[in-house]
């Protein structure tokens, strides 16, 4: 049982709420209600938030791209150094890194994650003797973590538009479609060991990386779950896309796919105004990624005719430079604030920015990871976070404007408590497992650095 003083229910703010879980799902939401013995007590309850979009072992390099080399640098040429960067991640780095950037998130809020899985092969291209190797690593890390986990393993067979040939940094990367479906099956048996409501689902890396008739028949071999894509991040993607196939990717994909509520678009960056409008009436997800889309010079997402559109919405950590769950929020108002040189901008009509992007993110990030959450409500998975109302970020503010609060004046150490479908593995603000995970990644930096 969980008692707080207040809870933001599917209904709207409540006060001294006392909340029912049994097995990972809530079955009471009481208000008015008085605290009991052996009750767990919180100040301000939550629901927490999907990180829908993440490439684990990329928190590794954090730090490591931010020199300036000769030319213009670009998306194009961080990548490079990330594909030099995977030749030397083992199965042990693999796993100890997905375990402490799990625990990050956790603490930082989240309560599931979309790992978005490409790394499969070894150093050289050739598969390991068990096919879904890497991806028992991120299942490890996620039982050792208790987070939410919706498995995402990627479709990446070209190296670029036109089914160029894959470099030899994209190696650890490949598969044909067939094996692809094999891997998805291995994919499925590690994950079938984790709590029940983590899940697998599918990720054609991008439209670059596969083909029409690839694509065709990677869903066509789907057993229903999520699927996310990579889509329109770069201009020179929707350059190459559309000088391929004759389309903008948005606008292709679309045309040829079946495109739906279980589709979460990552980024989308660069689309038209007709393009935004027709995603939004999909019931795809946009996958936004704040920091990573800023870090690597994306570009600004289209938020204000999307949200006129009425489209759904989730974030993620992405490259995982920086693991915030406030810091994405304040980030994805900020670049619509700085493109359009205008102040409270993600929000249609009159109302507060922080309950549409707080709450909005909620809903769409548990839409996009097929998890039943994003509300307090009976039925729902008990993905829950408590903040301290009480902290001097938040402390002056009147309960409507908690949410502004978090999203615009807090830091994550706002965050005392989360449970992943009732899995309470953070208390006081740290996670209680933290000294073994962090220990051992501790050893697998120093071990990676050794070989690089």
């Amino acid at each position: 049982m969980i008692f707080a003083k207040q809870a933001l229910l599917a209904d709207g703010w409540a006060r001294d709420v006392r909340l029912s879980i049994e097995a990972g799902t809530i079955t009471d939401a009481v208000p008015d209600a008085s605290a009991q013995l052996g009750d767990t007590r919180v100040d301000t309850l939550l629901p927490s938030l999907a990180n829908l979009h993440s490439h684990s072992f990329q928190r590794a390099m954090a730090g490591m791209t931010e020199y300036r080399m000769a030319g213009k640098d670009s998306f194009w040429t961080w990548r490079d150094l990330m594909y030099r960067f995977t030749a030397h991640l083992s199965p042990e780095h693999i796993e100890a890194i997905a375990a402490f950037v799990f625990l990050q998130m956790q603490e930082a809020g989240y309560a599931s994650v979309g790992e978005f899985h490409y790394l499969h092969h070894q150093p050289g291209g050739a598969p390991y003797a068990d096919l879904g190797e890497l991806s028992a690593c991120i299942a490890a890390a996620a039982q050792t973590t208790g987070i939410g986990l919706t498995h995402l393993p990627v479709l990446y067979t070209y190296g670029g538009a036109g089914q160029a040939d894959l470099q030899a940094g994209q190696a650890r990367f490949g598969n044909c479609v067939d094996r692809f479906g094999e891997l998805v099956a291995r994919a499925r048996h590690a994950v079938s060991a984790l709590p029940g409501d983590c899940r697998v689902g599918i990720a054609p890396h991008s439209l670059r990386a596969t083909s029409p008739g690839d694509l065709a028949a990677a869903l066509d071999a789907h057993e229903g779950g999520p699927v996310h894509i990579h889509i329109a991040e770069q201009p020179k993607e929707v350059a190459d896309i559309e000088g391929w196939l004759g389309a903008r990717p948005v606008e292709w994909l679309l045309a040829n796919a079946k495109v739906a509520r279980e589709w979460c678009l990552i980024h989308a960056t660069h689309m038209t105004d007709a393009e935004t409008r027709a995603m939004a009436a999909s019931g795809a997800v946009a996958g936004l990624c704040p920091i990573t889309e800023a870090n690597l010079g994306d570009g600004p997402f289209n938020g204000p005719a999307y949200l006129q559109a009425g489209g759904a919405f989730g974030i993620g950590s992405d490259s995982n430079v920086l693991i915030s769950l406030t810091e994405e929020l304040r980030t994805l108002e900020y670049s619509q604030r700085l493109r359009d040189v205008a102040r409270n901008v993600m929000v249609v009509g009159e109302g507060s920015v922080g309950e549409v992007l707080y709450t909005g993110a909620a809903r769409g990030g548990a839409q996009a990871l097929g998890r039943k959450a994003g509300t307090i409500e009976v039925g729902q998975l008990a993905d829950l976070v408590a903040i301290d109302s009480t902290d001097p970020a938040l402390v002056a503010l009147q309960q409507s404007q908690l949410l502004d609060g978090l999203a615009f004046a807090a830091k994550d150490s706002v965050v005392t408590d989360v449970w992943s479908a009732g899995r309470h593995a953070v208390k006081g603000g740290r996670h209680i497992a933290r000294d073994q995970i962090v220990a051992r990644y501790r050893a697998a930096m120093a071990s990676l650095m050794a070989s690089l």
